[in-house]
Parts: C-alpha cells; sequence; structure tokens
C-alpha cells in the first residue's frame, strides 16, 4: 500500500527529521543550491526516509545521529524539500555555505553526487536538474574567453563553426596529423581539435605536433585569407606536465585566439578545468567529456543528467563542451536531453528540466537583466561592458556521426546556429579526401544560409553532391 506525504513524514526517526522540511518557506531565497533527484529506494526504507538518508549523507550526517552536532552544523543540513510520489522525485535544497568559498566545483559534486551514488539504501538515484542561485554565482569562474570572442576572431557569425576531428583519431604521425589539419583548414574549415586520447604518443611527439600544426596553420592562413583555430588536448599525467604543454603551445607562435585547450574533464578532472580557466582566462576552454555516459546514459539509474554536467561545466569555466547531437549521430541521446543541456549552458535564461536557471548575478527583475535577457534571445552578444552582471555563456560543441547532409537537419532541431560542429569521419571519409570533405560541409552550410534544399545546390557544387552521394548510401547499408 502507497504511503501518503503525512503518513511518510510520521515514519522519519528523530535523525532523519533534522533532514526534511517539506515546508520550507522559500527555497529560492538564495541560500540554496537547489537538486531535483530521481530516487527508488531499495530495501527496508521508504521514499522519503531514504530521501532523509541521501540529504544527510549528501551534507552534514552521517547513518547515525552524532553527539557532536552542534546548533549551527545544524544549520549546514540540506533538507528535502518536495516530493513527486507518482514520478519517484525528490527535492534537496543545500545549503551553499556548505561548500568551499574558492569557487570549487569539484567539492560541490563530491558532496551532492559522491558518497550517495554508492548508498545501499538507493536503488535508483538520478540528479537530474539543479539550480544555482544568483548569490553563489558570484563565488564561481563561469567562462572567460566565449564562443562570441571565438567568432570575432575568426570573423565567422550567423552560422555554426565549421570543425572537425582528426581522424584516424590515432595513428598519425606528427606531421601527418598535420597534414590532415591543413587540407580541412584550406578546403575552407574553420576549426580542428585533437580527439580525446591524444597526448604524447611515441609515433606522434607532442613538441612536433605543436610544431607542425602551427606550420600547416600559417599556410592555410596565408592561402585562405581566413584566420583558424586549433583545440590542443593538454590533458596529462600531472599538473605541471599540463601547464608545460600549455605553456609549449603559447610559446610556439600561435597567435591569441587562434588555440583552444582541450582538457578531458572528466577523467582529468574538476581541478584540471579549473585551473586551466584560472590559468589561461583568454583562452577558450574545450571540455571533452569522455567518460560522461556512465553517469548521464538515461538506462543508468545512478549519476547526473547532460543537463547537470553542462551546468556545472559552465559554473566551472568551460568555454565549451560536448553536448551531443540530439539523436541526429551516432551518440546515445534525444533532443529533450541535448537541446535543453545545450540551451541551459548558452543562454543568460533557459528552461531546464525542473528549474529555469537565470544566470544573472543581479536581481533577475533588474531592468538591466530583462534587456540583457531580451538581446540574448535576439542573439545579440551581451556581457562586453558589464560582465559583473551576470555569467557569460558556455559553447555547445557537437561530434558524433554527422555529416554535410546531417548538417541542417541537427540545426533545425537545435533550434539556432550557435555552436561548434566537430565532423570526424563526415569530413574524412569523403571520396575525394579531407579538403573536398571540408569544401562539401561549407557547401552545405552555405546552402543552409541561402535557404536552399540541399540536392539543388550540389547540383552546381561537386563536393557536396560527392558527400550526398556516399553518405546517403553509407547510412543505408549501416542500417
Amino acid at each position: 500500500m502507497s504511503l501518503t506525504e503525512e503518513q511518510l513524514v510520521q515514519s522519519l526517526n528523530p535523525k532523519q527529521q533534522g533532514y526534511v522540511n517539506l515546508k520550507l518557506a522559500d527555497p529560492r531565497n538564495g541560500e540554496y543550491l537547489l537538486g531535483v533527484f530521481h530516487l527508488v529506494p531499495e530495501g527496508r526504507l521508504n521514499v522519503l526516509q531514504t530521501a532523509a538518508e541521501v540529504a544527510a549523507e549528501s551534507s552534514t550526517g552521517t547513518n547515525f545521529k552524532v553527539n557532536t552536532e552542534t546548533p549551527f552544523s545544524k544549520v549546514m543540513n540540506a533538507l528535502v524539500y518536495q516530493l513527486d510520489l507518482e514520478r519517484d522525485l525528490v527535492w534537496i535544497a543545500y545549503p551553499w555555505r556548505l561548500f568551499d568559498r574558492g569557487g570549487n566545483v569539484q567539492n560541490i559534486l563530491t558532496y551532492i553526487v559522491g558518497n550517495i551514488l554508492g548508498m545501499k539504501e538507493v536503488k535508483a538515484l538520478k540528479l537530474m536538474d539543479v539550480w544555482f542561485p544568483p548569490s553563489m554565482l558570484e563565488q564561481y569562474d563561469g567562462p572567460g574567453y566565449t564562443v562570441d570572442d571565438m567568432r570575432k576572431y575568426l570573423g565567422v557569425y550567423n552560422r555554426p563553426i565549421l570543425g572537425t576531428i582528426v581522424k584516424p583519431k590515432m595513428g598519425l604521425t606528427s606531421a601527418e596529423y598535420a597534414e590532415v589539419c591543413y587540407d580541412f583548414w584550406a578546403g575552407g574549415g574553420d576549426f580542428v581539435k585533437n580527439d580525446e586520447p591524444q597526448a604524447n604518443q611515441d609515433f606522434c611527439p607532442y613538441d612536433k605536433m605543436v610544431k607542425h600544426v602551427k606550420e600547416a596553420m600559417d599556410k592555410a592562413v596565408k592561402e585562405t585569407g581566413k584566420k583558424k583555430v586549433h583545440s590542443f588536448n593538454v590533458s596529462a599525467a600531472d599538473f605541471d606536465t599540463m601547464i608545460e604543454r600549455c605553456e609549449m603551445i603559447v610559446n610556439a607562435g600561435f597567435e591569441p585566439g587562434s588555440y583552444a585547450f582541450l582538457i578531458d574533464g572528466i577523467t582529468a578532472g574538476w581541478m584540471a578545468v579549473q585551473t586551466l580557466r584560472r590559468r589561461y582566462p583568454g583562452v577558450f576552454i574545450h571540455f571533452h567529456r569522455a567518460g560522461h555516459g556512465a553517469f548521464t546514459r538515461p538506462e543508468n539509474p545512478l549519476g547526473f543528467s547532460v543537463l547537470v554536467l553542462s551546468k556545472f561545466a559552465r559554473l566551472a569555466g568551460a568555454s565549451g563542451i560536448h553536448t551531443g547531437t540530439a539523436g541526429v549521430g551516432k551518440m546515445k541521446g534525444t533532443p529533450e536531453e541535448d537541446v535543453v543541456a545545450a540551451n541551459g549552458i548558452l543562454y543568460l535564461r533557459s528552461k531546464g528540466h525542473f528549474f529555469e536557471q537565470s544566470w544573472s548575478k543581479i536581481p533577475d527583475l533588474d531592468k538591466d537583466v530583462i534587456t540583457l535577457v531580451n538581446e540574448d534571445t535576439a542573439h545579440h552578444v551581451i556581457l562586453e561592458d558589464d560582465s559583473w552582471r551576470a555569467m557569460k555563456k558556455c559553447c555547445p560543441i557537437v561530434s558524433g556521426g554527422l555529416n554535410p547532409i546531417r548538417l541542417k537537419p541537427f540545426i533545425d532541431i537545435m533550434g539556432n546556429v550557435d555552436f561548434i560542429t566537430t565532423m570526424g569521419s563526415g569530413v574524412h571519409a569523403h571520396p575525394g579526401g579531407t579538403q573536398r570533405g571540408a569544401k562539401a560541409l561549407v557547401q552545405a552550410c552555405e546552402a543552409y544560409l541561402k535557404n536552399m534544399d540541399i540536392e539543388q545546390y550540389a547540383k552546381d557544387h561537386e563536393e557536396l553532391a560527392q558527400a550526398i552521394e556516399y553518405f546517403s548510401k553509407a547510412s543505408k547499408d549501416a542500417m
């Protein structure tokens, strides 16, 4: 028999009672970080008892009431403040004063998706959405260098930034890698990235890779008259090596703006992300999310959503993070999950799965904030000369199975062009090679901008015609 909310409250023991307040007057008063969990108990405890244990473990408590707590320590208790028994949802308010006041994102995650994911009392426990109050945003860095800065450097507006991932992802020498970069840039592409495992392999020494990429970029810029960007994976075994790689790039002669630092944020860790943000505020910090599926895939009952991961990346100061292809590409994901996550980090105000998040640091009803929100919605650049008012945007980076014929379908689902697309095989598998693959991608984008059917546009553009023929057949063969 299902228990009523009143019966659930009456079932709490004295310790659990300290972590529940279903009449919390104003959870949005600025004192709390709010979270919504999908929670299913395992074993003897009911849903509210389990939620209370989760709140305790993720704030001040343990499995028994202790005699060392103080009146003040009780003020730091996380509080279960709302239930949805039909959907197995639990809302928890965390006093954000619990968290390291140095703007430490890993510290927050250690609390709210740390030990609790290993508790034997839970069968399912997934953090679906979070809400940060303006008073808390003030303590965190947020992005320094944004996609708007990259657009300004590249001179690219009103379309996606067109990028690629060098393939094969491993096995090319430094010179071979640079040759692929050159071909893509010479074909009209904007942005090239190392893939997530790129490091200092014996067949592709890091220092030579950096040197040759610089040479390839210089040649492509001279020939095309267009600026280019390369994102270098600086993830490393230790802090010193990571910084050494960054300094190698900084001192290699690249123009400011022509390079980004890619960090494998899940595996390298949040400390590495925030170190890069603080050491290099004028560099695009590229968060690759390798490993995220262990937490975010919908069939996994434990972990957190793509939206939660993406919001914390923005809080930590990532300039961009991979957000998925919304079911259009090869990676797991749906429009509901991936587009909501992309919008959640891109805009000044956006609706998540449960919360409407404003990234404003001043009152949300302030006329200047309202103006900024309207300008942001209209795709105007904001926060250029008033950065104190809000946390800057984080750019969705889109990769995984896209190709020129899938560009417009993805844009239609996304609803805007404010993203970096990084196509791998979608460029390099082109029958004519990488340079013609890049031209096909550029042509697909041109067709979109001219509001022309891609098949019609391809009649006068050989590279796009080849791409349509090849990828259409490849898609059918893969079914």
